[in-house]
């Protein structure tokens, strides 16, 4: 869960695989790269014997310049068929000086050809060695390349200099009530202890187990790490949690985490991450981190981390690539992503995080990016108003019209308000474009079942598929979030459509034996809020559910939420504890559940919370 004095760090939107499920595909870069270079060289001397072709024709008296579509951009000539008068007599040559001028521009000219033959005949040459090596001298060549660039690198690094420039001071913002006091009523003192303590429970075994690790696996008692990390160890959980061990008071492990950010956590690896994981998690974390204890080295971290994604967003269009490689640049997108696509929930949720960043360090770059995205947006079509999961960043079209307010979309639509609500309601375009998302969904998406349970469900091609995420439960704390300011004084119906999803996905925990809820359920042949195929009956430790009985419970003090809340954490105890953490489960279903021996991260920056 979330406070709304924070960032919100809850935009765990990506659906994970399925317990078992393999990974993405490894590809094999370094042989694809030697056979790219020997294509490249063959290309590269077809290319220059055709524009080579050009300076061994006869020379033309009529042609007096070498004519590529740049006009005189790259030989200064004398326009054909005006070497003549003019109408009042002069002669026309470019730039002053006449005849003379003319000759000597006509000997530049002819210089200027002499160097293109022989800079041509010189690559020719080289073409034609390299042609001659074989596959093994070539890929033997490109590492000892490749070697040399990185060895440049650490001598830039290690000869020092300046220094980076120091970031511009700026007020911390003021924040609500942290760790004020002891709560009155001496039962909900207990259960907060209680949430504590599984807290406490959750870092020490990664403290012990997976240290610098992204995350713990509590079975193996090893670190754990996953594809949206890259093969980077860049201590996810520590950077995570650092505020949720602050909310709580949890300072000794607070400074612990501290103290391995200021001396290990490295942005230099050679790493292809997800930008939005890493934006959510450890940018998002920092900042947090830095606004609630002041200190400066989250900011840097932040800063640091942040420059890093910057070149994910060098598209066409502007739409940043999923994955990026932090030491090269280099970006790409899923594999499985529509062909080629962005993901609106991945672009779409790196808003309030930016603007934070130029509000820090003064650069409006981090600004620009986020409000490109949303300008473009704005003057796209949208089918039936809503917003598809896809977006091609070369060629800023839709990929395939699949919308959900679950995975790969619904975080888009909490920045949206939320960047609002951050802006003390001054961003009106931000809310605008929520109010008429949020009226699409309604039209299209929200239905009732023949149980009288209100469901979100996903429209793929112009069909609604009658069923509904975990992800998808955010929505109703959301909807209750942005009833106030609301149009047309909907208001009120917004705050009860919070509490009906808040109701259906209670109803998907209570009718499972753990009474923890599965990753998706249906409302069709009879069944509601129930999972049907075996890779959506698990739990991962997701937060979505109890983060919506927060938000209901701080609008409406309705004691239900509160008593849901803890029947879910008390299930996560019951089910989920091992000795070395807290791990998934593959069946909420089955009363004897197999674990899926994954700590997450965002269950100790989120569920917990």
């Amino acid at each position: 869960m979330t406070t709304p004095a924070l960032l919100p760090l809850s935009g765990r939107r990506i659906p994970t695989l399925p317990p078992g499920a393999s990974s993405f595909p490894h590809h094999r870069a370094t042989l694809r790269l030697s056979e790219k270079f020997i294509l490249l060289l063959i290309l590269s001397a077809f290319i220059t014997l055709c524009f080579g072709a050009f300076f061994f024709l006869p020379d033309n008296s009529k042609q007096k310049r070498f004519d590529l579509g740049l006009e005189d951009v790259l030989i200064p000539h004398i326009e054909p068929g005006k070497e003549g008068k003019h109408s009042g007599g002069q002669v026309i040559i470019h730039g002053p000086g006449g005849h003379d001028e003319h000759r000597h521009n006509r000997q530049e000219e002819e210089s200027l050809r002499d160097k293109i033959r022989a800079d041509h005949e010189r690559a020719l040459q080289e073409a034609k060695e390299k042609l001659r090596k074989s596959k093994e001298e070539l890929h033997a060549e490109i590492q000892t390349e490749k070697t040399k660039v990185v060895e440049e690198l650490k001598r830039k690094d290690s000869a020092g200099g300046p220094g980076p420039k120091p970031l511009p001071p700026v007020p911390l913002p003021k924040l609500g009530a942290i760790n004020d006091g002891d709560p009155g009523d001496a039962d909900v003192k207990e259960k907060r202890d209680k949430i504590r303590e599984m807290m406490k429970h959750a870092w020490d075994s990664y403290r012990q187990y997976g240290w610098g690790h992204n995350e713990l696996k509590p079975l193996a008692k090893k670190g754990h790490s996953t594809n949206i990390f890259g093969n980077s160890q860049m201590g996810a959980t520590i950077v995570d949690a650092l505020d949720t061990l602050f909310i709580m008071g949890l300072r000794d492990e607070f400074r612990d985490g501290q103290e391995w950010i200021a001396q290990n956590l490295d942005f230099g690896v050679n790493a292809e991450v997800s930008v939005f994981e890493v934006n959510i998690r450890f940018i998002g974390g920092l900042l947090a981190a830095y606004y609630l204890s002041g200190q400066e080295v989250f900011k840097v971290k932040a800063v640091q981390l942040a420059e890093k994604l910057l070149p994910a967003f060098n598209t066409p269009t502007g739409i940043p690539w999923a994955m990026v490689n932090l030491k090269s640049g280099v970006g790409r997108n899923w594999g499985w992503a529509s062909a080629g696509s962005s993901i609106l929930a991945e672009f779409g949720t790196l808003h309030m995080e930016f603007v934070h960043l130029t509000y820090l360090t003064g650069n409006p770059a981090y600004y620009q990016k986020v409000m490109h995205i949303r300008k473009l947006l704005a003057k796209m079509d949208r089918p039936n108003g809503l917003y598809p999961n896809y977006l091609n960043p070369r060629t800023g079209r839709w990929g395939q019209h699949h919308t959900s307010v679950g995975g790969l979309g619904d975080s888009f639509y909490e920045y949206l308000l939320k960047a609002w609500l951050m802006s003390d309601k001054t961003d009106t375009e931000a809310r605008k474009t929520y109010d008429d998302a949020i009226e699409a969904i309604e039209r299209h998406l929200i239905r009732k079942s023949n149980g009288g349970l209100t469901f979100i469900g996903e429209w793929k091609n112009g069909h609604l598929e009658r069923k509904m995420g975990h992800l998808t439960c955010f929505a109703g704390g959301m909807f209750a979030l942005g009833a106030d300011g609301s149009p047309d004084d909907k208001a009120g119906h917004y705050l009860q459509l919070g509490a009906e999803i808040a109701h259906t996905c209670h109803e998907s925990y209570d009718r499972t034996v753990l009474k923890l809820g599965p990753e998706a359920f249906k409302f069709d042949s009879g069944l509601e809020a129930v999972a049907v195929r075996q890779n959506e009956k698990y739990y991962i430790l997701r937060t979505e559910v109890i983060e919506t009985y927060w938000y209901m419970w701080r609008f409406t003090h309705d004691p239900k939420y509160r008593q849901w809340g803890w029947e879910a954490a008390q299930a996560i105890d019951k089910y989920c504890r091992v000795s070395g953490g807290f791990s998934g489960v593959k069946d909420v279903y089955s009363s004897n559940p197999t674990y899926d021996d994954v700590q997450q991260s965002f269950f100790l920056a989120e569920t917990l919370k």
